[in-house]
């Protein structure tokens, strides 16, 4: 499988790692800083893997379709528009996107949903996700993930953490985003029943679970028909 990256920071950098270390693998080259500008600059390619920032989807989504390439979208931040556009893309060529690639989180976002429909509205919703004090955006992608898993519907009014006197709990959920330090992150779910209480805690201790995943969505993406798929997809079989 030869992979084109699409971001050469740290996700890009550790992906490759473990490409070298298999001989199946072969990353066709890095589009970004000190590399190529675009993936047109890279040939015989079966994947893009894209691990970079909102800026670069105009170019991946336009080439992609253009030469059919299936995509692995890792990028987090997207606005409401480009979100469409994924959506619009995937008509054409298949496309894994996840905001986590953690095949532990694949399970848990599972396991919350399972949770929170039986659970019902007889327990409150709390969720706190920790990252790094480098990270730029709040909430993490993984929490918007949890969020859907256990509020489909959108039923709920979501509360970004809570300050002054915000009264008596409504029909909320709560989202905190801790950061500090060189956490890879950790997320957790939390529903607080009379007097008993579940919690679903995922720790990650190492950036590399994420390549791990993303390459697992590569290899599902080169064998996929056009659609939109996500880490569930990868790990319990497809739509």
């Amino acid at each position: 499988m030869n992979i084109a990256l699409v971001g050469n920071g740290k996700m890009g950098r550790m992906i490759d790692t473990l490409c070298a270390q298999d001989e199946n693998l072969h990353v066709a080259g890095f589009v970004g800083p000190g590399a190529c500008r675009t993936l047109d600059e890279l040939a015989d390619v079966d994947v893009a893997v894209d691990f970079s920032y909102p800026g670069n989807l105009d170019m991946v989504l336009e080439t992609a379709v253009r030469r059919r390439l299936p995509l692995v979208i890792g990028t987090t931040g997207f606005s409401a528009q480009q979100a469409a556009q994924i959506r619009a893309a995937s008509a054409q060529v298949p496309v894994v996107w996840a905001n986590n690639f953690s095949t532990g989180v694949t399970v848990m976002c599972r396991l919350a949903r399972m949770a929170a429909q039986a659970l019902g509205d007889e327990f409150d919703i709390e969720i706190v996700e920790t990252h790094h004090n480098q990270k730029e955006d709040a909430p993490s992608g993984t929490a918007k993930a949890l969020l859907a898993s256990v509020d489909p519907n959108g039923a709920y009014d979501v509360v970004y953490g809570r300050e002054g006197r915000p009264g008596k709990r409504g029909r909320e959920i709560g989202m905190h985003a801790l950061r500090g330090g060189t956490v890879a992150g950790e997320h957790s779910v939390r529903f607080f029943g009379q007097m008993e209480e579940i919690e679903l805690r995922h720790r990650a201790d190492s950036r590399e679970i994420f390549a791990r995943g993303a390459l697992k969505a590569a290899a599902f993406a080169v064998k996929a028909q056009p659609g939109l798929y996500d880490m569930e997809d990868v790990l319990f079989g497809g739509k």
